[in-house]
């Protein structure tokens, strides 16, 4: 078994990952980035249709605006100052990857263009506002593109197809990873001083998932097994706008652009659920419509999807009504919206051009996960005690900015803002820090782990339980929740992990390249995490955000604005039954900007 030796170890190659790298070499540090995939197809080229900052170059905009309507549109459960961060070092952010070479549109004065998302609004919700700097609808893979080529040019030392299994602790304290390297089979050890977790989130544990394939929660799974806990898991957030059938991601960007939503009497259906700014609402609440329409039997030709439509003609003549002198054709909408179009005609037959698009709410991003501080330190208790060497970025963590539901774009912000803080404090952290000597062979227990998987010979293969747990998922634990579904969630979850553990059927023990052994390792990840995210959501009475309970409709400021920690009681990594997990409530909100600003305070939320 090799073992590598870093100053820091950042886990994933995406957005927060790639900025973590950085900044952390930018400071002197000795930075590897362990990655299952080749960086540049990190799950942040998925995002498409902008990142949010409130530059002005369209429309008048402020920070402060930008972080109320973060507060607002995660339904006050975001801690405020990690917010008023998240809006204020946006500014800063972009137009430092401006200078790195992103390659923004621009307006016809040079400036950054900018265009309209869903929940972002002038002056405390007065009106909408420009506010998502774009490239096309290609903004995430640029940021990728741009920052690896900045931790090439800083030397930061990449090992791709390297799949990290397990965290070793020791003292305390985080000391590196274990990883599987691909090509080979071979266990790896990666010693470290710091550890940044930037895994991404854990959307396959849904049938229908705007998520690639490898967002299987690995990161969050091996930290919540080693006695870290889990924060807002209840809070999953589903994107209005996925392509119907498969899930693959419509941006935000095609409304913000002027695209409509309409019901199968071709009527913008929006406007009876968010009369003030329609179409534009926040994503938990248009998924939430939608889900209505279709209830109310107003879905296309009888099925549960909807139509999204930006055909010019329909766009110009709604910009009309509005009063709005803009006027789009179809070269404009080409050019915006590329990439939208040619997932439509690849993976639809659908022409955006000249047909409606159909769409249906898909499971997109995870409010929750490794409870975080602004800095990336990953935080253990509602005491905010540090955990030493670990840190976590991105949407493996919960700083929480996002409360209990994210606004369109903020995930890329999230991922340039804190995956930057977080370099910078592993920069300081390891210039003062020893090295917290390696456990007696660290790797143990994930090769006996691995060692059982090879060995199964059950009845059950790991895609039959997958798909089992999907649909579990998507049934019981979707846009609408009630506690009867909620409680047959976790005991199905339950009997899933059963099967996983005593029924599971195995042919491959090859060692190159066998994919087949790692997808039945990630399943695992996603029991754990569909379990602890049904668990969570059962023990909420309330609705906010993303987490709509049909059983309790209203939301409950008096008693649940706090977040929720669940912790395994048990310390086995790979316990052969199903740990008890235990639930803390205390974590308490941050709510410090009411006290700047008095329209910050809880209140109803009016569309």
């Amino acid at each position: 078994m090799q073992t590598h030796q870093f100053d820091a170890i950042i886990v994933g190659a995406g957005g927060a990952g790639l900025m973590a790298a950085l900044y952390a070499s930018k400071g002197g540090a000795n930075v590897a980035v362990v990655s299952k995939l080749y960086p540049t197809r990190s799950h942040t080229g998925a995002a498409l249709g902008g990142i949010g900052a409130a530059l002005g170059n369209l429309d008048e905009d402020k920070p402060l605006w930008h972080a109320y309507d973060t507060v607002k549109g995660g339904d006050y459960l975001a801690d405020q100052n990690a917010a008023k961060v998240l809006a204020e070092n946006a500014v800063d952010a972009v137009i430092e990857l401006e200078h790195m070479g992103l390659p923004f549109d621009r307006t016809p004065e040079g400036r950054i263009s900018q265009r309209r998302f869903g929940g972002h609004t002038s002056n405390f919700g007065e009106k909408p506002v420009r506010r998502a700097c774009h490239a096309a609808d290609r903004t995430g893979h640029m940021i990728l593109q741009t920052l690896y080529q900045q931790c090439i040019k800083n030397e930061v030392r990449f090992f791709d197809e390297f799949h990290v299994v397990d965290v070793i602790m020791n003292k305390g304290a985080c000391v590196g990873v274990v990883a599987i390297q691909l090509g080979t089979g071979e266990f790896h050890v990666f010693h470290g001083k710091a550890t940044l977790f930037a895994t991404g989130g854990w959307g396959r544990v849904w049938k229908i998932t705007s998520c690639a394939h490898t967002l299987t929660g690995d990161g969050a799974a091996v930290v919540y097994r080693r006695g870290v806990p889990m924060q807002d898991m209840e809070f999953y957030q589903f994107h209005p706008t996925g392509l119907y059938g498969l899930g693959v991601l419509l941006t935000e960007g095609i409304r913000g652009e002027g695209g409509i939503l309409l019901n199968k009497n071709n009527e913008r259906f929006m406007e009876k659920y968010a009369p003030k700014i329609k179409d534009l609402a926040s994503r938990d609440v248009v998924s939430r419509s939608m889900y209505l329409e279709i209830r109310a039997g107003n879905g296309i030709n009888g099925k549960d999807y909807l139509y999204l439509d930006i055909r010019p003609s329909t766009v110009n003549r709604y910009l009309a009504e509005a009063g709005e002198t803009r006027r789009v054709d179809e070269a404009y909408i080409a050019r915006v919206l590329a990439e939208t179009l040619d997932i439509c005609r690849t993976y639809a037959g659908v022409d955006p051009l000249t047909e409606p698009m159909p769409i249906q709410p898909t499971a997109h991003y995870a409010m929750g996960g490794i409870p975080t501080n602004i800095d990336a330190e990953v935080v253990t208790d509602e005491n905010w005690t540090v955990l030493p060497g670990m840190y976590a970025a991105g949407e493996v963590a919960c700083v929480s900015c996002h409360g209990a539901n994210r606004l369109g774009t903020n995930s890329l912000v999230d991922l340039v803002v804190f995956g930057r803080r977080g370099g910078m404090k592993i920069a300081d952290y390891v210039k003062q820090a020893d090295f917290v000597p390696l456990p007696a062979n660290p790797a143990q227990e994930i090769e006996a782990e691995f060692k059982r998987l090879r060995s199964a010979k059950g009845k059950k293969r790991p895609y039959e339980i997958r798909k089992a747990m999907q649909k579990l998922m998507m049934d019981n634990v979707g846009v609408f929740r009630e506690q009867k579904l909620l409680d047959q969630a976790v005991t199905g979850v339950h009997e899933l992990r059963d099967q996983y553990l005593k029924d599971l059927s195995f042919d491959d023990n090859g060692h190159k390249f066998n994919t087949d052994l790692l997808e039945a390792w990630e399943l695992g990840c996603l029991l754990d995490l569909a379990e602890v995210t049904a668990v969570s959501a059962a023990a909420r009475p309330e609705s906010r955000g993303a987490h709509s309970r049909e059983d309790f409709p209203k939301r409950d400021d008096a008693n649940w604005m706090v977040h929720t920690l669940a912790y395994r009681k048990s310390d086995v990594p790979y316990p052969q039954g199903n740990p008890e997990i235990e639930l803390n409530h205390k974590k308490q909100v941050d709510v410090s900007l009411a006290d700047v600003d008095p329209r910050f305070a809880p209140k109803e939320r009016v569309y």
